[in-house]
């Protein structure tokens, strides 16, 4: 930290021990905690402390609207879209309660938006049109062992006729030809021609590869004398002549274990402006927890997931066409853990920077690297300290982004382990041989720490607990600032509210960073408790706008082609020394790849300021920026909204 900081927390200490003398001797310990949370608030809403500090503030909306949660995202409109889906809750999911909003931070206006599935752990990216791109979510939830009363797990189905495919109906009977077992299926599944094989050479007829469906089972009948531990054929009841002899189930062990979440295929538009959800083709694969991320010719990548069987898609990777609202696979697979963090890079190719929320092998996808995905090559980026705490990392792609350095800070051990690291640590991309440094380290080993760009080019890093899903009462009541430049943190006020599993952060385009979620599993420091969603937003107002006054931004066009200009005004033009095209942040997971903060060049003549667009169209993707201007002494002007066609 800096001097300054600990002369600070030095000051307070010591003013905080002359009060602590003074109330011990007047009424004891009621006192005592009276006078030292009265002073706290005194101290903190000083105009000195929050031009040094900032300011957190709690917004709590009325019963009716609140929600558990899970994802947020800036629409072009200035209003926050909240997404809850079922909001991790099974009650809600059996009940088919599927919660949306539409928040306006300005106005205090909440909208309850019809939800069509459940958005549950979708993926979700801005599109070049402003609409808000989301695909995936929940199908079924997860059953932990003991929960668990019929014995499930995957069916391979396979269909050898070569002439066509078969569909199988919900509730197929598959019957084992060893143990005897009837396991009933729970959903259909179109099994595809099986694929005749010749000698490219002789043309001779080598045979047929069998067409394969991927199915989920249940036991007829509860209890564990119906789980089977061994690979066994099965039987299809229901069919008749050819059908019955082409087509036939194999499975491994389907037994009582816990049971995975399971993901859905359905897409959707969010339209910004008539508010709802438009349907679009859906992906070729379930997924749960996927990332969606822009590539370098517009079209959105699909990565990762829990598939419709609760299994780790594995490697089939998708894009999604905004022009055609289809989807395709890649030609070649690559794996990943759940929502990796994955970045698009100026030369095209994609940045993983190994963070992830967790599903998936601990030994496959995890190392960090850069990809080519139309070569599907994978050049890995050394250098990486804790490297076996990873999960709930967040990572940030620092301003301004032509420097084309990323941030990956704290993380955690796989699954539920109680490892968690302190570290941050940078990469400079540009570098001709890129490798991983440490940069300052966090007080506290950190999961879920949130990050959010600042149009300062600060980073305010924030939250986040000690243990998985703030266990043992571990929250992190802390903020610091990064800068760049410096590569130093600064210490801020500290949040009023402990954030975890499912929470994130949104830069609004008046300057202040919104927070939302936290899903601690327990509520008490014994793990006694069980825990309770965090409904409450909160609100930072960093020490920038609690300055004198800030330049004014009006006027301009509203869209900028990539290597044009605008002409904007500004009361204060002479004293601008920067300006930022910001996009607009999509969060969830501790991953927001969409967020980044692209430097303007720039010319000031009386009250005009006119800004240029870079011209390369993976550093500028396409759709919705908020524009703003900092002056000499740092303090941004309120955003404009400006379109890149």
């Amino acid at each position: 930290m800096k001097d300054q900081a600990g002369r600070r927390r030095v000051r307070r200490l010591a003013i905080g021990t002359a009060v602590v003398l003074a109330l011990a001797g007047m009424n004891g310990p009621w006192l005592y905690r009276f006078g030292t949370a009265k002073y706290h608030q005194y101290q903190i809403n000083k105009p000195e402390y929050k031009a040094e500090n900032g300011k957190w503030d709690i917004i709590e909306f009325p019963e009716q609207y609140r929600q558990n949660t899970i994802h947020a995202a800036l629409l072009r409109t200035g209003k926050v879209l909240l997404v809850a889906g079922s909001g991790n809750n099974q009650d809600n999911f059996d009940d088919k309660k599927f919660d949306t909003r539409i928040w306006d931070p300005v106005k205090g206006t909440i909208k309850k938006i019809p939800t069509p599935k459940d958005l549950f752990c979708t993926g979700h990216t801005q599109l070049a049109n402003g609409n808000l791109l989301i695909a995936g979510g929940t199908k079924r939830y997860e059953k932990l062992k003991g929960d668990v009363t019929k014995a499930g797990g995957l069916m391979i189905v396979h269909n050898e006729n070569p002439d066509k495919p078969i569909t199988l109906p919900a509730g197929t009977k598959f019957v084992g030809k060893e143990n005897g077992k009837t396991f009933v299926s729970k959903d259909p599944v179109v099994v595809e021609r099986a694929t005749k094989n010749f000698d490219k050479r002789t043309g001779k007829f080598l045979g047929n590869t069998p067409g394969l469906g991927r199915i989920y089972v249940e036991a007829q009948k509860s209890g564990a004398t119906y789980e089977t531990g061994t690979q066994d054929n099965y039987t299809v009841q229901g069919l008749s002549g050819a059908d019955a002899k082409n087509t036939y189930g194999i499975a491994q062990k389907l037994a009582l274990d816990k049971k995975d979440f399971q993901g859905i295929r359905d897409a959707f538009e969010f339209d910004p402006i008539a508010e709802k959800y438009i349907k679009v083709d859906p992906m070729k694969e379930a997924r749960w927890y996927p990332t969606l991320t822009t590539l370098s010719n517009g079209k959105i990548l699909s990565v990762s997931g829990l598939d419709d069987i609760g299994q780790l898609v594995p490697g089939k990777n998708e894009v999604f066409d905004p022009k055609t609202k289809k989807w395709t696979y890649l030609p070649k697979t690559r794996q990943f853990p759940t929502y990796p963090a994955l970045f698009l890079m100026q030369n095209g190719k994609v940045f993983y920077s190994g963070s992830n929320a967790g599903y998936g092998p601990d030994d496959v996808g995890r190392e960090p690297g850069v990809w080519d995905v139309a070569s599907n090559k994978f050049k890995k980026i050394p250098g990486l300290s804790d490297p076996d705490r990873m999960e709930t990392s967040g990572t940030v792609l620092l301003p301004p982004a032509q420097d084309e350095k990323f941030m990956v800070i704290g993380g955690g051990g796989v699954g539920e382990s109680k490892l968690s690291s302190n570290r941050t640590r940078i990469v400079d991309l540009k570098a001709a041989d890129p490798k991983f440094v440490d940069g300052p380290t966090l007080e506290k080993g950190t999961r879920y720490p949130q990050a959010s760009v600042l149009p300062d080019d600060s980073v305010l890093v924030s939250g986040g607990s000690e243990d998985y899903r703030g266990r043992g009462d571990s929250n992190i009541l802390q903020a610091r600032l990064y800068h760049p430049d410096t590569n130093t943190f600064d210490e801020v006020a500290d949040p009023l509210v402990g954030r975890n599993y499912h929470s994130g952060s949104l830069l609004l385009p008046d300057g202040r960073v919104m927070f939302f979620g936290s899903d601690s599993l327990y509520g008490d420091k014994a793990n006694t408790k069980p825990g309770t969603f965090e409904q409450r937003i909160e609100m930072y107002t960093p020490p920038y706008m609690y300055r004198d006054s800030r330049p004014s931004l009006s006027g301009g066009p509203q869209t900028i082609e990539r290597g044009g200009s605008g002409t904007f005004t500004s009361q204060h033009a002479s004293s601008v020394r920067k300006a930022r095209l910001i996009r607009p942040s999509a969060s969830t997971h501790v991953t927001d790849v969409d967020q980044r903060s692209i430097a303007l060049d720039f010319k000031a003549s009386g009250d005009k300021i006119t800004v240029t667009v870079p011209k390369n169209k993976n550093l500028v993707q396409s759709g919705w920026y908020m524009l703003f201007v900092d002056d000499d002494q740092g303090t941004p002007s309120k955003a404009q909204w400006v379109k890149v066609p």
